[in-house]
């Protein structure tokens, strides 16, 4: 779980306009930080299950906001992709 300074943090870093917290960017880069954290935590309990089901909900969530990011604006998805260093996905929806 991130704190709110965490969270600021993230989000100054991939806000799309000055008043920006909810948009797709952010989301995924939250989501994204998240992940990680959590995938931490899985490699030291590996017999957390329920931090197991909470993990792959914040992965299918990310996926399907990197795939409207990706339908709706291109460009903002290659950045984004870039930023975080994802692999593009090829599938063309």
């Amino acid at each position: 779980m991130l704190n709110k300074v965490e969270k600021d943090k993230i989000i100054a870093k991939y806000k799309t306009h000055a008043s920006d917290t909810g948009s797709s960017e952010v989301q995924i880069a939250i989501l994204t930080e998240e992940i990680t954290r959590l995938t931490g935590h899985l490699k030291t309990h590996k017999k957390d299950f329920s931090s197991r089901r909470g993990l792959l909900k914040k992965v299918g969530l990310r996926r399907r906001l990197l795939k409207y990011l990706q339908k709706e604006n291109e460009k903002s998805y290659d950045q984004l992709v870039k930023k975080l260093k994802f692999k593009k996905s090829n599938d063309q929806a």
